[in-house]
């Protein structure tokens, strides 16, 4: 079969660019995706997501090499695996990061993507539900909605939040946001808007559009210096060649830099290792990943209204919580876990917030796999350091195409990371110690009430700390020796072939990275159309 496009991955930013690629009936696409279809009821339940992060069928469920600055502790990285990607699995949080991370970008050289020449994306992105203004849009494809339900915890963490000296805010996605809020979310009448459910979804039966699930993509397919398709693998024994005029890899920062490299597409060192004939030496696929990283400070409940896997819970709120959910669209199904949150300095004299916040309604340790560990009523606080300075890699196990890659993210190896997360931590700290939160405050179980200096708190990250799913970069955008893509998203010295995904940000954002990836996919279709 022949397509004019062929986009690998169907996450946050392939569904974008299935829709908007496949508007013109002329333009024949092809969408693939390895994992299953949408169709899980933990999807479209917000709640959900608690299953969801440990899901074997929709989850990627990667995990890092050893981290040295962790105490050489494996960190987990759920990843989606189904139509919509992670922002099937995710926690639905709208953030866009700060005017200075896409001004930054635009100053390293890639010209178009300065906050002024991105704002108009992210606003034709969304449905916002509150309405148009100077920073948002309606009647885009993604509905970005209030918490149906928020619970009192969340809004008390508000107020904590402003009575501890930070600004209330009604919106986390100004131009330049700061400040402590509920946040907006990915929803519609109380239900996940995925990606897939925006963008795939309404146009899935068009003619010229062709949407594979449950196939593999092994390599990349090129005669020369020219991508010409790829090929894929419906099982583990038959291979078959997809021809297109175009191949756009929109695998994620984990995927697309692994199947560039087993297309021989990288580091010649690492591909003659593995026995990958070397098509095109690309020395910064695989370079440059960064992640948020993140700990949490959790405490007892005194209180019995947040999130807890309790008999009280299953046996009578559950039925309650099931009435309100199926006839109301309300309740406590309706919530994604991290209802409140914010973006904070954590010295004055940064010059933009280095922190985020989320609230967390539930006790959490280590993603939530810890099932036991939230038996107990509680609430976490996450202390999230922005724009990281720590830089890890990715790079293949082996030559085989199902085996996951060696994900080394380096967390924390820079020291500014790890004294702004001790200041994160003591932020939070002074937040949870609000009267606004004296009815919930019960005792502190992470870090403890006896870990109080600096060298302890630095002793409590390192035992604790993780990443919070935003792997970004190993695909940069740039001009300089170690960039894989330039600004129109085409791949360095070869014809044919973009990457269009959270990877190619030279940069972390200052927030969630879901907004910002589908923000690139809209981009990268308009380069595409307008050079066709």
């Amino acid at each position: 079969m022949t397509f004019d496009y062929i986009i690998v991955g169907a996450g946050a930013a392939g569904c974008v660019l299935a829709n908007r690629l496949s508007e013109d009936p002329n333009n024949k696409v092809c969408l693939i995706e390895a994992g299953p279809t949408d169709n899980s009821l933990f999807i479209k339940v917000p709640a959900g997501i608690i299953v969801m992060m440990r899901s074997l069928s929709r989850n990627w469920r990667y995990w890092t090499e050893p981290q040295k600055a962790l105490n050489n502790r494996k960190v987990y990285i759920p990843r989606g695996r189904t139509l919509g990607g992670s922002s099937a699995v995710n926690a639905m949080c709208y953030t866009r990061g700060h005017q200075w991370d896409f001004d930054h970008w635009e100053s390293l050289g890639n010209k178009g993507w300065g906050y002024h020449d991105v704002l108009p994306i992210f606003k034709r992105s969304e449905h916002y539900e509150a309405g148009e203004n100077e920073f948002h849009g309606v009647g885009g494809p993604l509905n970005i909605a209030d918490l149906q339900s928020p619970l009192d915890v969340s809004k008390a963490f508000v107020d904590a939040g402003i009575e501890a000296g930070y600004s209330a805010t009604d919106d986390l996605n100004t131009a330049t946001p700061e400040g402590v809020s509920l946040f907006k979310v990915f929803q519609k009448n109380g239900e996940r808007f995925s990606a897939a459910r925006g963008y795939l979804h309404p146009i899935v039966n068009r003619p010229n559009l062709t949407v594979m699930t449950g196939v593999t993509v092994n390599k990349v397919v090129f005669a020369g210096k020219r991508a010409t398709g790829v090929e894929i693998a419906k099982t583990r024994k038959t291979k078959e060649t997809l021809e297109g005029t175009e191949i756009i890899l929109s695998g994620g920062a984990i995927n697309s830099p692994k199947l560039l490299k087993l297309s021989g597409v990288g580091p010649r060192d690492e591909l003659e290792k593995h026995g990958i004939a070397v098509l095109h030496e690309l020395p910064g696929v695989g370079e440059n990943l960064q992640d948020h990283p993140d700990v949490l400070i959790v405490h007892k409940s005194k209180r019995r209204d947040t999130i807890a896997i309790t008999p009280k819970m299953i046996c009578i709120n559950g039925p309650a919580a099931l009435y309100h959910y199926i006839f109301k669209r309300t309740g406590i199904l309706t919530s994604n876990v991290a209802e409140s949150g914010g973006f904070i300095k954590s010295r004055p004299e940064e010059n933009i917030p280095d922190i985020q916040l989320h609230m967390s309604c539930v006790r959490l340790d280590n993603h939530g796999l810890n099932l036991a560990f939230t038996l107990g009523y509680g609430y976490s606080g996450h202390a999230c350091v922005l724009r990281p300075k720590s830089r890890g890699t990715l790079t293949l196990r082996d030559a085989n195409p199902n085996s996951p890659p060696l994900i080394d993210p380096n967390l924390l190896s820079h020291p500014d990371d790890l004294e702004r997360m001790v200041r994160g931590v003591k932020a939070v700290r002074t937040i949870f110690a609000q009267k606004a939160l004296e009815s919930w405050r019960g005792d502190e179980i992470f870090p403890r009430e006896s870990v109080q200096s600096d060298e302890e708190i630095r002793a409590f990250i390192r035992q604790k700390a993780d990443n919070i799913y935003h792997p970004v970069g190993t695909c940069k955008m740039g001009h300089d020796d170690m960039a894989v893509v330039d600004d129109t998203l085409k791949v360095h010295g070869l014809e044919g072939l973009r990457v269009v995904d959270a990877s190619i940000m030279p940069t972390l954002i200052g927030g969630n990275t879901t907004a910002v990836t589908i923000m690139i996919a809209e981009k990268g279709a308009d380069m595409m159309l307008m050079q066709s």
